[in-house]
């Protein structure tokens, strides 16, 4: 790799956490009802935390904004010729950039919807099949949660079938096994009080 291509690839790593950590969530709390989303419910910047706290309307916004960062991510990479390994990597960037921005002091959504993103970036197959599935779970238990849980479960297992197409690649499961834990992680709180029976439906407060 020449120097040159070095730079280029750094920058658009750079550009991937920057679109990743513009806050969506936390300026449609500002602008839509005068609110700091980082102080209600979850605390998430995420369009879930959005749709109970500020409504209907602005949690759209929000979340098409957040899954276009993912695939914005993933296409500038793709344009510049970057190889799948750092693809992926610029795909991590923006998630990382969307949980940790650095405008919110670090605190920022749940790598959902960006990762939905990402994912639709890199193989659309996966990612519409990981929304299809997202969108069943939600459709029979209306949490959210548990829904973002078990479809970003589900990715690995997407993208080892899509690879065995021809699909993917390597590199394209990693991120997926990435992508699962890092939902997961952000997901921790919610898991515990799915077992304890007070995770919120939608509709309700948390």
């Amino acid at each position: 790799m020449t120097p040159e291509h070095q730079l280029t690839t750094l920058l658009i790593l750079g550009i991937g956490y920057l679109l990743g950590s513009i806050p969506s969530g936390y300026l449609a709390g500002r602008l839509f009802a005068g609110i700091d989303l980082r102080e209600k419910g979850s605390g998430s910047t995420g369009a879930t935390n959005v749709l109970r706290h500020v409504g209907k309307k602005a949690a759209l916004i929000v979340f098409i904004i957040d899954v276009s960062k993912g695939i914005a991510a993933v296409l500038i990479a793709k344009l510049f010729n970057l190889n799948e390994i750092f693809q992926v990597a610029t795909g991590i960037t923006s998630l990382a950039g969307h949980i940790w921005p650095i405008w919110l002091r670090w605190r920022g959504g749940k790598a959902v919807a960006t990762g939905l993103g990402i994912f639709l970036g890199l193989s659309w197959q996966v990612g519409l099949a990981s929304l299809g599935i997202f969108l069943s779970v939600l459709s029979i238990t209306r949490i959210v949660s548990l829904s973002s849980v078990i479809s970003s479960v589900s990715l690995p297992i997407l993208m080892v079938i899509s690879f065995q197409g021809n699909n993917s690649s390597p590199a394209y499961i990693i991120v997926s096994i990435i992508a699962m834990g890092l939902v997961i992680w952000r997901h921790r709180s919610n898991l515990r009080r799915l077992i304890a029976g007070t995770e919120p439906k939608l509709g309700q407060s948390n």
